[in-house]
């Protein structure tokens, strides 16, 4: 069940963490699809049996681009904003993928606020995004992402 916030009391939450996803599966079904939808089908991605002969990692891993793009995804089972009409994807600053997600890991998502800033017709958010790596020390990658949430 995602955690409410109104839209009045966001500008208090800054430097606050405000949500933590479950965790979530990554399978090569959706590594595969990713590459498939993109055309990034490089076999440290897309050939299990390559990977694990040839890879560092003795298995295919989830493209960088995969884990960033499931953000919003474990944003919305976790936050919900209270009055939002809608909310868009703006942009994002500060993208690391910092540690490689193997076929079959789970990660989530811990979100906190870092900005707000008032528009005439909504707000910009700047959410601090972590995707954790179940059982790793590093996370899988860090970004801040900018959502324009209109009202």
């Amino acid at each position: 069940m995602p955690t409410s916030f109104s839209l009045a009391s966001l500008s208090a939450l800054a430097g606050q963490e405000l949500a933590v996803s479950d965790w979530f599966t990554i399978d090569q079904a959706r590594i595969s699809s990713f590459g498939e939808i993109t055309g990034d089908t490089q076999w440290i991605h897309c050939d299990p049996e390559r990977a694990a002969v040839e890879s560092p990692f003795k298995t295919t891993i989830a493209h960088g681009f995969l884990t960033l793009s499931l953000i919003p995804h474990l944003v919305e089972q976790t936050l919900h904003f209270e009055g939002a009409r809608l909310a868009l994807n703006y942009g994002l600053n500060r993208v690391r993928f910092v540690t490689p997600v193997p076929a079959g890991s789970r990660i989530r998502g811990r979100f906190a606020m870092a900005q707000v800033k008032s528009l005439d017709n909504g707000l910009d958010l700047t959410l601090n995004c972590t995707v954790e790596l179940d059982g790793a020390d590093k996370p899988a990658c860090v970004a801040e992402w900018i959502l324009r949430v209109l009202v």
